[in-house]
């Protein structure tokens, strides 16, 4: 059991238990959900259920799930574990609610949402954060910046802690301190049998390498502990936007002079039409622009030191870089992925950037839909990686980084259920433009689902693929994480 000494406040899916489909569950199939279990439990109708039921991603906002029931501790988790394995029911996880493929809501299923499991315990003499699977990445940071520490995670702060972490977690810190998962120590689980477990690398370590990268498929999640890191609180960030000849430039020489420059520097290149915002030009509108988010958590003082191969490479339109606490920086890219529209994504890794590149994403950009507010409507980021992350071992856990340069992150946005073609189509005809750059494996948690063969080769060699079979038949032998980019139904 995880040790809590301080509170902070807070596509096409396997529809198969044992042999029971999702889609004939009713509401009155629940109506014997145990009445031990301590949190809420919400129906459709019921007051409450409408919030939790809003995630992130909700281009599925017609699917509505029968059941969804809040646990407040592990033993809650362990009791909807064990119901659903009594009656042959696929289980949907919700802790962020941030999943590209909004597994989390499945029409007619069952829901352990872990939202209410918010505590987090820093302990300032090792470094070391435990938090519950509720937390947001939001809320990591400010209770491990109180301590004057981070944990490498994501950028997006209502990204869930859980679901990252599952799927291996990348962001500003990847370079200079590895993936999330190198700094995870141990995760608190309950497996399919209903039992509770902390799994490590000396407790359970099969279920713990699968854990780091694939642990969708393989139990819940309650709890993580991670090793902090020294960083702010103050650092430099921001982003510097370029015109389309003088990203062209930049992406040319990105390579080599990143090779020269310190790790505490990261730059996320984001490709993405000019929005209409007030004090634009009309003729700017829709125009492609490389919005480059640049991180430096070294001293301030010596940033522009820092940056100087950089700076060098382009003339930039616009530079907005300045000083802020890393709890600031870690949410720059908030408003580049508002909660509550609709979504599609595809990528995978980039092994190195060059003017060919640039130039084809910028044609990409060109022809996305033109944005109709002042939100971005599509956008191709590729947040730089290497460093620490790639210099990880490949088969230390399932997640994987082999030829991981860069990711690369195709997203479109939008509102309408009208729209949907012409934004999904434009994602896919841009991973289908770019995948003869890219590597073949990827980061499982910035992409849509994209069908079997992709799961086989998207976490590496195919020793890593059998090895996440033969765990997952061994801890969900019946299929019941079946909502997820789902390896049963790949094999």
């Amino acid at each position: 059991m995880a040790d809590f000494r301080s509170l902070a406040d807070p596509p096409s899916l396997s529809s198969r238990g044992k042999g029971l489909a999702v889609t004939d569950l009713t509401i009155r199939a629940f109506e014997d959900f145990p009445a031990a279990f301590k949190g809420p439990v919400l129906r459709p109708g019921d007051e409450g259920f409408a919030e939790s039921r809003a995630i992130w991603n909700m281009r599925n906002a017609g699917h509505t799930p029968a059941l969804i029931v809040q646990a407040l501790d592990p033993q809650d988790v362990v009791a909807a574990v064990n119901y659903a394995r009594e009656k042959g029911v696929p289980i949907a996880v919700r802790s962020g609610g941030h999943g590209v493929d909004a597994h989390a809501m499945p029409p007619d299923g069952l829901v352990i949402d872990t939202t209410k499991m918010k505590r987090v315990f820093v302990d300032e003499a090792t470094g070391r954060a435990t938090l519950e699977a509720g937390v947001l990445l939001g809320e990591m940071d400010a209770a491990t910046q109180a301590h004057g520490l981070a944990v490498p995670a994501g950028v997006v702060s209502d990204t869930g802690v859980a679901g990252l972490a599952l799927g291996g977690g990348i962001g500003h810190l990847s370079r200079r301190f590895g993936a999330t998962v190198d700094s995870l120590l141990s995760i608190e689980v309950v497996t399919m049998d209903g039992a509770v477990r902390t799994v490590s690398a000396d407790s359970e370590p099969d279920l713990f390498w699968g854990m780091r990268g694939a642990g969708h498929n393989l139990a819940i999640a309650t709890s993580f502990t991670f090793q902090g890191h020294k960083v702010g609180p103050q650092v430099v960030s921001g982003i510097i936007v370029y015109s389309p000849e003088e990203a062209v430039k930049l992406c040319e020489g990105l390579d080599e002079a990143m090779r020269r420059t310190s790790r505490e520097v990261s730059i996320s290149s984001v490709f993405a039409q000019a929005p209409p915002i007030p004090g634009l030009p009309p003729e700017l509108i829709g125009t492609p622009l490389l919005l480059a988010v640049v991180v430096y958590t070294g001293p301030v003082e010596d940033y522009e030191a820092a940056m100087g191969e950089i700076n060098a490479l382009a003339t930039p339109m616009a530079n907005m870089v300045a000083p802020k606490t890393w709890c600031e920086t870690n949410s720059l890219l908030d408003a580049f992925q508002p909660s509550g529209r609709r979504y599609h994504s595809g990528g995978g890794y980039l092994p190195a950037m060059s003017a060919e590149v640039a130039q084809l994403v910028i044609d990409q950009v060109a022809a996305a839909p033109v944005p109709a507010g002042p939100a971005t409507g599509c956008l191709i980021n590729f947040p730089i990686l290497g460093g620490a992350l790639q210099e990880g071992d490949e088969d230390s856990c399932a997640f994987s980084r082999a030829g991981a340069a860069y990711v690369c992150e195709i997203v479109s946005m939008w509102d309408s259920e009208k729209a949907d073609d012409e934004y999904a189509g434009w994602v896919d005809d841009s991973v289908r433009a770019l995948a003869p750059q890219l590597t073949g494996t990827g980061y499982i948690n910035l992409t849509a689902d994209r069908g079997p063969d992709w799961l086989r080769t998207v976490y590496g060699s195919p020793e890593k693929w059998a090895r996440l079979v033969q765990l997952k038949r061994k801890w969900d032998p019946d299929n019941l994480l079946a909502h997820n980019k789902n390896v049963l139904n790949a094999v």
